[in-house]
């Protein structure tokens, strides 16, 4: 199925921008990860959304996606890894999966983790962002996972059912983990490696293996879509919410400040509405040069 409008972030402000399209009687979808990664999962209260006041962050996020999934606005879980373009359609990579649309909507939040040293050296040498992917290229093999989102531990531990001997590296040991995975606790990482990864420093203490899988709760828009233009860091819209690239619109904290509920709601809105619009435009040229 080809979408009308993908929105990459399942925050309020990709779940707005999808309200808005299904409004707009357009198909939507959400392509996010855990929610439990999001900063409104982790806020314990919420006092400066108007008409909506003394409610958790977990709360709110829950009235947002009931309204959403009662609108008719489709969820695909997982991190979009990467997007293509290709003859008006755009093709976003959510693990093994690929999503299909006309126009997105990018409302991944802020990504505040910078590359690791090394990582950008060894990209498609040892180094993956996907388990289901590319796990099965590693049965039998030694790898690292740096768990740095919710969903890390269960992808190690499907790595680890796959028969990859897997150490876990993070701050902190999670629950979820196999208690048969070695973990080791780590702050600062390093991937290592001539051509192609080696090793993984830890702290500084170095774990062979033969590739490293970093598992984060998002990836940078430049990494999904490098012709993107920013502004201070942050990606750079005008007031329709439309970027460089025509067709992609963005909302929310990766936008700029202020980082809050209300701001994101509203980009959101005009967001989806606006990329609504695009595709009414786009379906009249196609009417009248069938004419």
């Amino acid at each position: 199925m080809i979408y009308d409008i993908a929105v990459v972030g399942g925050g309020p402000a990709g779940l707005s921008a999808a309200v808005q399209a299904r409004q707009r009687n357009r198909t939507a979808v959400i392509v996010s990860g855990d929610d439990r990664d999001g900063p409104l999962s982790k806020t314990e209260r919420v006092d400066n959304y108007l008409g909506i006041h003394g409610v958790t962050g977990p709360e709110l996020l829950e009235r947002f996606k009931t309204h959403a999934e009662g609108m008719g606005v489709a969820r695909v879980t997982g991190r979009a890894l990467n997007i293509m373009s290709l003859n008006g359609t755009f093709y976003i990579g959510v693990g093994s999966e690929l999503v299909q649309s006309r126009t997105m909507v990018l409302a991944p939040g802020v990504v505040r983790r910078a590359k690791f040293p090394g990582e950008a050296e060894h990209m498609g040498a040892g180094v993956s962002y996907c388990a289901t992917c590319d796990g099965m290229l590693y049965r039998g093999r030694d790898v690292v996972v740096v768990g740095r989102s919710a969903e890390a531990p269960e992808e190690a531990n499907y790595l680890h059912g796959l028969g990859c001997r897997v150490t876990y590296t993070a701050p902190i040991r999670p629950e979820e983990l196999n208690a048969d995975i070695p973990f080791i606790k780590a702050s600062k990482i390093a991937v290592c490696g001539e051509g192609k990864v080696a090793s993984v420093k830890a702290d500084g203490q170095d774990i062979p293996c033969d590739g490293v899988f970093i598992l984060r709760s998002t990836v940078a828009p430049t990494d999904l879509l490098p012709a993107l233009e920013l502004r201070d860091g942050y990606i750079a819209v005008d007031r329709n919410m439309a970027t460089n690239i025509p067709g992609v619109f963005a909302a929310g904290d990766c936008t700029g400040q202020p980082l809050q509920i209300a701001k994101a709601v509203g980009e959101g809105q005009v967001a989806g509405h606006r990329a609504a619009e695009y595709l009414d435009r786009e379906d009249n040229k196609k009417t009248n040069q069938s004419k």
